[in-house]
């Protein structure tokens, strides 16, 4: 689907792998060399192609405002994950080796920080300053994120309230940014701006949860191992709600052991996930943010792209690699 919409995209998408491979251009060879590598096994590019979607269902061109914009999130995207690599001593990614593992740690929090401040040199003299306040806020957003999920891990509390506002802060708040800034620029006003957020907020809260969901799902495997959330003491949608059907007692038990949490209490887990169909009650919450996203283009008029943006949110619950 992603190659089917890139395809519709036709000239914007060749614009912006233009406007994303020259915001990379550098003179020193190993930034050249490690940022060669990370193209070469980039991912689907899912936040400009929403980026340029957006602009073409409501109506406008995708000129380099646009362009900027999206290239702006796929290099904030591709930062955070250099970074959150370093974070979790992360040796491989989706079965490639980590910029971290071939070179350095210090490596890759340096070519992070390259592609953030090539993210924002391409925003900063935007026209429009909503723009740039997006990203900031994103930006801030994302930090705030991991540091209230360091915080419930070691306390073992997390709540859903807790866990809605950790993934829209590491996960949701990029898809907005990337959205958002895309619907300004393309000159919508606040009621096609209010919904482009809405259907971006949907959007990036149901793609972390899908994300949560198939670290419980080994039979669904994408190249990514399963039972890490635990392992690194996250408590996500599918814990969350098993602890909703299992005793009080159970789910205290659960949530102390948490803290110093190893294989034998993966496999317990799992097996309980399994025995009260916990999985079943997290793809009905996921549902439902699809529903909302879907919803929420109402105020759009109708287009191929609109049609695009429609389906694209379906497959949030899909998830191939």
């Amino acid at each position: 689907m992603y190659k089917e919409v890139q395809k519709f995209l036709g000239p914007a998408w060749k614009d912006f792998q233009r406007s994303f491979a020259e915001s990379l251009q550098t003179d020193i060879p190993l930034l050249e060399k490690v940022n060669r590598f990370i193209l070469e096994h980039g991912g689907k590019k899912l936040r400009p192609t929403f980026s340029l979607l957006i602009a073409q269902a409501l109506g406008a061109p995708c000129d380099e405002r646009v362009l900027s914009c999206a290239a702006a999130s796929e290099l904030l995207h591709t930062a955070t994950l250099l970074h959150d690599d370093v974070a979790d001593d992360a040796l491989t990614r989706r079965g490639v080796p980590t910029v971290m593992a071939l070179y350095s740690p210090s490596t890759a929090v340096l070519i992070g920080d390259f592609w953030l401040s090539r993210a924002m040199d391409l925003i900063i003299d935007h026209p429009d300053k909503r723009v740039l306040h997006a990203f900031s806020k994103c930006l801030c957003d994302l930090a705030r994120g991991e540091m209230l999920q360091l915080e419930r891990a070691e306390k073992g509390d997390t709540s859903e309230a807790d866990y809605r506002e950790i993934i829209y802060c590491k996960t949701t708040s990029l898809f907005e940014a990337a959205m958002v800034s895309a619907a300004i620029s393309a000159g919508a006003g606040e009621a096609e701006t209010a919904a482009c957020r809405s259907y971006a907020k949907h959007i990036g809260q149901a793609f972390q949860m899908m994300d949560d969901i198939l670290d419980y799902s080994p039979e669904l495997s994408i190249g990514k191992p399963t039972g890490q959330d635990i392992m690194e003491k996250k408590v996500t949608l599918p814990l969350l709600c098993l602890f909703g059907k299992v005793p009080a007692s159970v789910s205290r038990s659960l949530r102390r052991r948490m803290r110093k949490p190893d294989a034998a209490l993966v496999g317990e887990i799992f097996s309980l996930v399994r025995q009260y169909d916990a999985l079943s009650d997290a793809r009905r919450v996921l549902e439902e943010e699809i529903r909302q996203a879907v919803e929420a283009l109402a105020p759009l008029p109708a287009s191929e792209a609109k049609s695009y943006l429609e389906k694209l949110a379906g497959l949030m619950a899909v998830r191939t690699a």
